[in-house]
């Protein structure tokens, strides 16, 4: 099999250069994902000087390894979230990544992203009866705080997924795909047209505090500024002197079979719609532009138990649609998650102007783009 089916399929992208001089500007963005590159446009559409720097290149870490599913809010149901942050910050939080999708779509439409996008929902599959109640919680609690989600019951599931593994399903209409890795390149492309500096192939080795100001070192030069922003989330590489977020990681793995038939995109996901399931070990199924079908799955699919993963993937594609049983597997990849106990993402104050934003578990794109440009407006001044 190839490897990563998005470094495969990706149309977006800007040319790669490294840091080879001594810079200043007004923020500093180390981690070029969602969350940097949202930053960084953010920043340069406000007309600041922004400098980005990535130790390998960008969309290089989960970004570019996502599901690609642009869901609105949190893995989180919205009364854990309130209960654990408080009423009016929890409150906050699930308004503002509510338009998560909305946000996203709009910059693909805005800056003219080739990235695939799809905003036809997402389906929260239940993989069992006890399932279906937690869905059915989910429901209750996300139409109390205003989201337009729809409770489905097996037929329309059925229906919309052609499989009949799955017991019901939660749609949220917000929500849709995207080819992950070609929307990272494209939000990086669109702060480059508007003069922000990303360089690739750009590991920190240091970071300090001097005359008030933060000295950013990479391949032997120096970016100093008054601003930073750490947005490194499961990749990061720990320097000298620089904030270290604290995290556990998890690995999941992705399969992409060969394009099916057009007959088969008839039946299978004819919508496109984006899912995953209720299980504990939890899984996605979604499709891609060529109608390839990509199953994923919790576990390192590269590590010692590859072959493990790879069995899973086939039993978990012949259990979903028997017929597909034998269609070969084209691409496989597996990126790493930043988890935290209580899967709140992190916003750490670590120094003057200085924010590091970490744990945003499973859910980059739509939490990711939000909180990296509410990032950047907080760090210059709004």
């Amino acid at each position: 099999m190839r490897g990563n089916l998005w470094a495969h399929t990706n149309s977006e992208g800007i040319e790669s250069q490294r840091l080879s001089s001594n810079k200043e500007a007004d923020l500093i963005v180390i981690g070029a994902g969602f969350t940097g590159c949202s930053a960084a446009l953010e920043a340069a559409r406000s007309g600041s000087s922004v400098v980005v720097l990535e130790a390998e290149t960008v969309s290089h870490g989960g970004s570019g390894r996502n599901v690609g599913l642009v869901n609105a809010g949190l893995w989180l149901p919205p009364d854990d979230v309130v209960a654990i942050m408080g009423e009016s910050a929890g409150t906050r939080l699930i308004e503002a990544l509510g338009k998560g999708p909305d946000t996203v779509f709009s910059l693909v439409k805005e800056f003219g992203i080739a990235c695939e996008a799809v905003q036809n929902g997402t389906l929260h599959l239940a993989h069992a009866p006890s399932g279906f109640q937690d869905l059915r919680e989910r429901y209750c609690q996300g139409n109390r705080f205003g989201a337009p989600l729809q409770l489905l019951d097996r037929d329309e599931t059925i229906r919309r997924t052609g499989s009949d593994q799955f017991h019901g399903a939660l749609l949220d209409p917000r929500a849709g795909t995207v080819q992950p890795r070609a929307y990272c390149s494209g939000l990086a492309r669109a702060a480059v047209a508007l003069g922000a500096q990303i360089y690739q192939q750009s590991p920190v080795t240091r970071v300090e505090r001097k005359n008030g100001a933060w000295c950013v070192h990479a391949n032997g030069h120096t970016v100093t500024v008054p601003r930073l922003l750490l947005a490194t989330n499961a990749y990061h590489h720990l320097a000298e002197g620089a904030y270290a977020p604290e995290y556990v990681v998890v690995s999941y793995s992705q399969f992409a079979t060969a394009p099916l038939t057009q007959a088969q995109r008839s039946r299978i996901l004819p919508g496109r719609e984006g899912c995953w399931d209720t299980a504990l070990v939890m899984s996605s199924i979604r499709t891609d532009e060529k109608g390839r079908l990509i199953v994923g799955g919790m576990g390192n699919g590269d590590g010692p138990a590859a072959s493990i993963h790879a069995n899973w993937a086939r039993r978990k594609l012949r259990r979903l649609y028997p017929d597909l049983g034998e269609l070969p597997f084209e691409h496989q990849w597996q990126g790493k998650i930043a988890m935290t106990k209580d899967h709140i993402p992190k916003v750490v104050e670590f120094g003057p102007s200085a924010y590091a934003v970490s744990a945003i578990p499973g859910r980059g794109i739509s939490p990711g783009t939000v909180i990296g440009a509410a990032a950047a407006k907080a760090l210059l001044g709004a």
